[in-house]
Order: structure tokens, then sequence, then C-alpha cells
């Protein structure tokens, strides 16, 4: 039982060193090729020509941006999601039918 815990413990930390250290000389072995992404907005415009081009300049303000505003949309569309189901007949607010 002691050896097969030990050939476990030996066969993960070998893994775990694998996967960390080989993509690192499997990347200093190879030739960096300088490719930039960018988004096309030749053919945008209004909000997506503004979204592309905030990404375009920065990914770090693309991201947080993108981090602030879905969870605020969620908020937003949950609210108007209540506010319909509520004015069709389903109340989300009490458990009344559940518990009978």
């Amino acid at each position: 039982m002691r050896k097969m815990r030990r050939l476990w413990a030996w066969l993960t930390c070998s893994a775990l060193a694998l996967t960390v250290f080989m993509p690192t000389a499997a990347l200093a072995a190879a030739k960096r090729a300088d490719v930039v992404i960018v988004a096309d907005t030749r053919q945008l415009d209004g909000l997506m020509r503004l979204w592309a081009e905030m990404y375009n300049e920065s990914h770090l303000t693309f991201a947080i941006m993108t981090m602030l505003i879905i969870p605020v949309m969620g908020c937003v569309l949950g609210v108007i999601a209540d506010f319909f189901m509520s004015k069709i007949g389903i109340n989300l607010k009490s458990r009344e039918l559940a518990e009978h």
C-alpha cells in the first residue's frame, strides 16, 4: 500500500513537472514569430466599432470593461425578466405553490 502511494505521488509530480516545464522549453527552442492580433474595423460602425477599437488599443481595458459589463447586463436582464414574469403571473418571490 505504501509503495502504491509513493508510485502515485511520483507519477503525479512527474506529470506536473512535465506540464510546467515542457511548454517553456518548447517555446524557448522555437523561433518566435511576431504576430499581431487585431479586430478588423473597416466595415464596423457604432457600438461594434467602439468595442473593436477598444480591443485594438488595449487588451487590458477591453478585458476589464468586459468583466464589468457582463455582471451588470446579467442583473439588468434578470430584473427585466422578473418584471415580465410577474406580469404573466409567475411569482418567484414566494414559495406558496412549491410548499403544497
